[in-house]
């Protein structure tokens, strides 16, 4: 068992036992009023995955593309994965250095993922910031007992040391940057989990760079944060919204809670182009972590049970996601190719410490450097 993982198993059963004492305050609202709240002067920059009317009119980025028929086009879904997100900075800069990396259409992020999302989004003149980000240190203090916390919010660490690394490099020299490709056309999409609705919430960053304001920038900086808070390990993030009724707040969460990776709305995995036409798309998803099972002996103790049914949960889905994609783009005539940290690797998706990080980042660059880290779905067997 990692033993990362097992130190805050073993925190997470003592706070269990103990009923924690720290709270975020809440403010009562209208459920009705959940349905049709805006963040505060930003309209159209969000919709719930799995509502069937708001996908098809928002979940357009890659629905339009097939539609439209313009033929290339690729798509890059950045996983969650904790500390493993360094893994997956790590292909896309060796991608870069092999010369075949493509300009993607559209990025989107879950998790960890989010974090790297707006750096695979503008390309490979932010590569070297974008490692920085992983690699130089700056994640060390994420879980220390510095910033443990268990008595002063709902969580075993603090977010502040999260919410620093973000505003360290999410900038508004960022955000103009993003403004100008999605001007182009091209989209970058967040997803976190709305623990209020209990449903993904996709969030268009491109739409909220575009407003370029200190508001904006907030707004962009709590999504990364929100979408990166594990639930238990960091708190989740209350985000300002406007409802008929008036202001109120909703409680948004790691988006790893609902979805692994995200390509198309929950709603959309069974649409299938009505023109039935053959395209030349591309869905590239990118991993940060292992998926096959690894057998070993589980521990009886709460903590190795713990940490074992966590480890199992997590790959069981991401392994039923990647299904229902890959039979999304069969229909739709889309190519797939897939990568992930290999199963006989290590793997400690909890520790963040910069030795760690710098090996996942190294192991990414190795495998994209030298061609091998980007394969097609396995077929099913006979």
């Amino acid at each position: 068992m990692n033993p990362i993982l097992g130190r805050i198993a073993a925190l997470f059963a003592v706070l269990l036992l103990l009923g924690g004492c720290g709270t975020l305050p809440r403010d009562a609202f209208d459920p009705l009023d959940a349905r049709v709240a805006v963040p505060a002067g930003l309209a159209d920059v969000r919709f719930a995955a799995g509502d069937a009317e708001a996908s098809l009119t928002n979940s357009g980025p890659i629905r339009e593309r097939i539609e439209a028929d313009k033929g290339d086009f690729s798509v890059l879904a950045l996983s969650g994965g904790g500390a493993n997100g360094a893994y997956g900075a790590g292909v896309l800069a060796g991608w870069t250095k092999a010369g075949d990396r493509p300009r993607f259409d559209v990025v989107t992020g879950v998790s960890t993922g989010a974090l790297a999302a707006p750096f695979a989004f503008l390309g490979p003149d932010w590569d070297a910031r974008m490692e920085a980000a992983y690699t130089d240190g700056g994640t060390d203090e994420l879980i220390s007992l510095k910033a443990l916390a268990p008595f002063r919010g709902p969580s075993l660490f603090s977010a502040a040391p999260v919410r620093h690394l973000v505003e360290t490099y999410v900038d508004a020299e960022m955000l103009r940057a993003i403004a100008v490709e999605h001007a182009k056309g091209r989209r970058l999409q967040v997803a976190t989990t709305n623990l209020d609705t209990q449903e993904t919430t996709v969030w268009d960053m491109g739409a909220i760079a575009a407003r370029a304001d200190p508001s904006a920038i907030r707004l962009f900086q709590d999504i990364l944060v929100a979408s990166s808070s594990i639930p238990g390990v960091f708190p989740p993030v209350l985000i300002g919204v406007d409802g008929p009724t008036g202001r109120f707040s909703e409680m948004h969460a790691d988006g790893g809670v609902m979805t692994p990776f995200f390509t198309v709305p929950e709603s959309m995995l069974l649409w299938t182009d009505p023109g039935g036409g053959v395209h030349r798309g591309a869905l590239y998803i990118l991993i940060n972590g292992q998926v096959g099972a690894s057998v070993g002996v589980t521990r009886g103790s709460l903590v190795g049970i713990l940490a074992r049914s966590w480890d199992a949960m997590s790959k069981a889905s991401t392994r039923t996601t990647l299904a229902a994609t890959v039979g999304f783009a069969e229909r739709n005539g889309l190519a797939v190719r897939i990568s992930e940290i290999p199963d006989a690797a290590e793997a400690q998706g909890l520790n963040f410490k910069a030795d760690n990080m710098r090996k996942l980042f190294r192991m990414g660059y190795d495998r994209a450097l030298a061609g091998e880290a980007w394969h097609a779905p396995a077929k099913p067997g006979p």
